[in-house]
């Protein structure tokens, strides 16, 4: 990991240590004052529980022009980029994508589906899509890049957990992370009124309300394609599904909130002051936003045109993104996703039972 930039967030946290000021905002300051010195661990750690709502910001006395310059959400934020792509592995494609994820994933979304409409020249094996493309080719491309992604999560969450110390967990812990996921908690600043992510030092609700629905959504569509692969080889009822089925319902729900919710990330973060973020992964942010919003609408757009002669070429748009996304997701900011629940089991450890 980059040392300076320990080093500029240690300083930071140290003063905020001392004035204690935004105590209460997230969970990020309860496990500041926890303690008076921190390792690179703990700036780890404290890097990864910040949701970046800015709260603390727009309170802080010490800001510029004071001579601390203090700017922690920053700081942290590019300690956080810092720790993703230092135990990200292989670890060079997450430096990579952070600095050039719009034209890394634009490129891989068009050349497999160039792929996928190469492969439809074999023939399908059923109904539907499985008429442009057969089963045993989506399990034969798919399966290998569901499970190797999965392992290099596994690689790099274990660094993780080994770099901060973490220790056996409880169920407890459990209990009190996805608690705080669900809600969405740390999103709000410590505020009822949300956060300062877009509207600087007026609160809102809406950056929460926005990750809520990606978040649900994606679930949604994850239980979608779940249910199906269930329905397929346990009980024997084969693709297409009828509209009015669980795997259909499931996954036009979340796709809608997936495409909904990314426009609206996309749009609060047009708005939002890029100086209190990581500047040099703003690329890398902005690729893996629209990367994800499109698996949602290219999955939305096949639904309607689904029956016409536009099936085959919009299938393997599709299906050239939904691979993008798996096999850049240990690389992209979705990892953030794994990484934020790793810090916040870490943070539920110190909870006495």
């Amino acid at each position: 990991m980059q040392i300076d930039l320990i080093q500029e967030a240690r300083r930071q946290a140290e003063i905020c240590n001392a004035c204690r000021y935004c105590e209460g905002y997230c969970s990020v300051f309860p496990a500041m004052h926890a303690g008076r010195a921190f390792s690179d661990g703990d700036i780890t750690q404290l890097a990864n529980l910040c949701h970046n709502c800015r709260g603390c910001y727009y309170a802080c006395q010490f800001t510029a022009p004071h001579e601390f310059d203090l700017n922690l959400p920053q700081a942290l934020a590019e300690v956080r980029r810092d720790s993703w792509e230092s135990f990200a592995w292989p670890q060079p494609l997450a430096r990579r994508f952070h600095s050039h994820g719009g034209a890394i994933a634009a490129a891989l979304v068009l050349g497999f589906a160039l792929l996928f409409w190469l492969v439809r020249s074999f023939g399908g094996d059923g109904e539907g899509f499985y008429a442009a493309l057969s089963h045993s080719a989506m399990v034969a491309i798919f399966l290998p890049a569901f499970v190797v992604p999965l392992i290099s999560l596994f690689v790099g969450l274990r660094r993780y957990w080994t770099h901060v110390e973490g220790a056996r967990l409880r169920l407890s812990d459990f209990k009190a992370a996805f608690a705080k996921i669900a809600k969405m908690k740390d999103l709000a600043a410590g505020h009822e009124q949300g956060c300062n992510f877009e509207q600087e030092d007026k609160f809102s609700h809406a950056r929460r309300y926005a990750h809520q629905a990606v978040m649900y959504g994606f679930l949604l569509c994850f239980a979608s394609t779940s249910v199906g692969t269930l329905m397929h080889y346990v009980l024997d009822m084969q693709a297409p599904y009828p509209l009015f089925t669980l795997p259909k319902v499931l996954g036009v729900s979340g796709g809608i909130l997936l495409t909904a919710g990314c426009g609206w990330m996309a749009a609060l973060k047009l708005k939002s002051d890029k100086n209190l973020g990581d500047t040099k992964a703003s690329g890398g942010e902005f690729g893996f936003i629209l990367l994800l919003g499109f698996v949602g609408f290219s999955g939305m757009i096949l639904y309607v045109l689904g029956s016409t002669a536009l099936m085959p070429a919009l299938l393997a748009l599709h299906l050239g993104s939904v691979l993008t996304f798996f096999l850049l997701t240990p690389f992209t900011k979705m990892a953030h996703g794994f990484f934020r629940t790793a810090a916040l089991l870490r943070d539920a450890q110190k909870i006495p039972n």
